[in-house]
């Protein structure tokens, strides 16, 4: 495995940074937003994001309860809230794309617990880290090279 130096053009990286900075303030809730990222970042299988957001995520509270049970968050009853529930199926939905969309049960259930507001910077969250994931594992770029 060969790792790619240069991640980005600078101005790319700092447009990606700025969307992702925007969508997870307008969220509102820092937390939630890491375990959306960590849930994508685990289906796209990029150990750099990982590494840097589950780190993130302790020092925003997340539970070790919750990071450990996140990549079985459909059977861990008790442990995600029905907020996160809904924030983690509509990321692994935009994530995916399996059949080609969003199911329109998966986007309603998770606008019945965000606003619209919320609900657009929940969606450019998950389409942020998606992007990031993508130079990320392209690049090959390990992880430890994040130091909060």
């Amino acid at each position: 495995m060969t790792t790619r130096t240069r991640l980005l053009d600078p101005a790319v990286g700092r447009a990606l940074s700025a969307v992702s900075a925007t969508a997870k303030k307008g969220l509102g809730d820092p937390a939630l937003a890491e375990l959306v990222v960590i849930r994508a970042s685990q289906l796209n299988h990029c150990a750099f994001c990982l590494d840097m957001h589950l780190a993130l995520a302790r020092e925003y509270g997340v539970s070790e309860r919750q990071l450990d049970l996140l990549a079985a968050w459909e059977e861990a009853e008790g442990v995600f809230d029905e907020r996160e529930r809904a924030a983690l199926a509509l990321t692994e939905a935009v994530t995916v794309l399996t059949d080609g969309f969003v199911p329109d049960e998966v986007y309603e259930r998770a606008a019945k617990h965000f606003d619209e507001t919320r609900l657009a910077h929940l969606i450019g969250l998950v389409v942020a880290i998606n992007n990031w994931n993508r130079v990320m594992v392209s690049r090959r770029i390990p992880p430890g090279g994040y130091t909060p």
